[in-house]
């Protein structure tokens, strides 16, 4: 005879209640950090919520900055805010990224930058040689970038709001005529170009706020890039594709190229430069090099005909003395990029959820 089941002794259901996730579900009803990480979480924002409540054509590109059209001038139109903890980090501030990623989004584009305006959000509380220091860093890295800070503006929370500071810029440029670089022109047989080794900025920052040692200092890549873009269309105009791999590194970036375009990526991945130190740090931590922030690289998709010639431009640059071919686009796995290992099998180099590293930039 059959053992009988005896109900009394079931355990009940379990409840879930007070479970937390560690990885943000896809239907939050409320804003999670993983939306504002530059992967899937944030695009899926961008695309169900601002998108559709903005309209227009411009914004449907979803690029690093808008070209639009003024008096008969194409103009290049950026703006991006920087929550980075901590504001001080090896090789910058909140001040250099704030003046550095504007500029280097409008470069995405073609455009040089001309002028920035700049909002600083401070907390009550706030030391002023603080704001004092980070307004120098912002200014010196203004000028280094030959760009102007033309206007600006002060708002102050209430302390616990802010974090010590926030700083919000935009800026505008001129696209040179004949330039059409946008992710949509990535086509088949491109050359995949990036401009030097990658994950330096995120593991930076992440080293002094977490209070971790690795033997050795890595200092943020941050630099603004617009001299090495002009560098590349001096060469030739004809560039399809520049993306600066900031929240979500290198691999977000490919994908959101991919996805744009329709074609796939291939990768060599022995081929994508990696400094020594960010590998052992992230071999440490079980971060992947191709998922970290980056605030002085771009990545450039440009035809094989014209793909020495970029190459050589760039690493005769300072800012590109590192760059190397990474692989090309194909026709096949459309809207994929795909890695082949060391080992000679291949991978996929998904879109993040959400963001290894949080506030960064």
């Amino acid at each position: 005879m059959a053992d009988s089941v005896d109900i009394a002794r079931t355990p009940a259901a379990p409840d879930f209640s007070g479970w937390t996730c560690p990885v943000p579900l896809r239907d939050q009803p409320r804003v999670v950090m993983g939306h504002g990480g530059g992967g899937v979480l944030s695009a899926e924002l961008v695309r169900h919520v601002f998108a559709p409540a903005f309209g227009g054509e411009a914004l449907s590109a979803l690029a690093d900055s808008a070209t639009v059209t003024l008096g008969g001038a194409r103009i290049a139109f950026s703006t991006d805010s920087y929550v980075v903890r901590p504001l001080f980090f090896p090789g910058g501030s909140i001040g250099d990224l704030a003046v550095n990623g504007t500029v280097n989004d409008l470069a995405m584009s073609g455009a040089r930058a001309a002028f920035l305006s700049c909002g600083f959000i401070l907390e009550e509380g706030v030391e002023m040689p603080v704001v004092a220091r980070v307004a120098e860093a912002l200014g010196a890295a203004a000028r280094t970038a030959g760009v102007e800070v033309v206007t600006g503006d002060t708002k102050v929370v209430e302390a616990g709001h802010g974090d010590g500071l926030y700083i919000n810029t935009a800026g505008i440029g001129l696209v040179p005529e004949g330039v059409d670089i946008r992710p949509q022109r990535a086509a088949p047989g491109d050359v995949v170009i990036v401009s030097g080794e990658i994950g330096a900025h995120g593991v930076a920052v992440m080293s002094v706020r977490e209070g971790l040692e690795f033997g050795v200092e890595i200092t943020s890549d941050t630099a603004a890039l617009g001299g090495l873009v002009e560098a590349v269309l001096r060469v030739t105009k004809d560039v399809h594709v520049l993306r600066d791999p900031t929240r979500g590194g290198l691999a977000a970036a490919l994908n959101e190229i991919a996805a744009a375009s329709g074609v796939g990526v291939a990768l060599q991945e022995r081929a994508v430069p990696v400094p020594p130190a960010v590998a052992n740090a992230c071999a440490v931590l079980g971060l992947d090099p191709m998922y970290v922030a980056n605030e002085g690289r771009l990545v450039a998709f440009v035809p094989r005909a014209v793909a020495d010639e970029v190459l050589a431009a760039m690493r005769a640059h300072p800012l590109g003395a590192d760059a190397t071919v990474i692989g090309e686009c194909v026709a096949e796995h459309a809207g994929m990029v795909v890695a082949r290992t060391g080992l000679g099998g291949t991978r996929v180099v998904d879109l993040p959820l959400g963001e290894q590293l949080p506030r960064i930039c």
